[in-house]
């Protein structure tokens, strides 16, 4: 199961509308996380680093993160987190 990362452009962020999206927060911890369906988020500032079966995965401000439904991992929050998210 695969994390996808980008950096997204204006224009792919308008047209997901993003900044309509819930906002989550994590302050530095780490946690047991399974996807029961696909998330998309936007990092608005933090840096975070997902580790799974498939292998580790970090990524922070302004990157746009897919996680695949199914997936299993633990989230180490390095620094603060601050996220627009959907599911589905």
């Amino acid at each position: 199961m695969k994390i996808s990362v980008e950096k997204p452009t204006p224009d792919q962020l308008e047209k997901l509308n993003v900044f309509s999206w819930p906002i989550w927060e994590c302050p530095p911890s780490s946690f047991d996380w399974h996807y029961d369906e696909q998330e998309t988020c936007y990092i608005l500032e933090g840096k975070v680093t997902i580790e799974s079966e498939t292998g580790n995965v970090t990524f922070a401000k302004g990157d746009l993160v897919t996680f695949p439904k199914g997936l299993s991992c633990e989230w180490i929050v390095h620094e603060k987190v601050r996220k627009h998210y959907n599911f589905g």
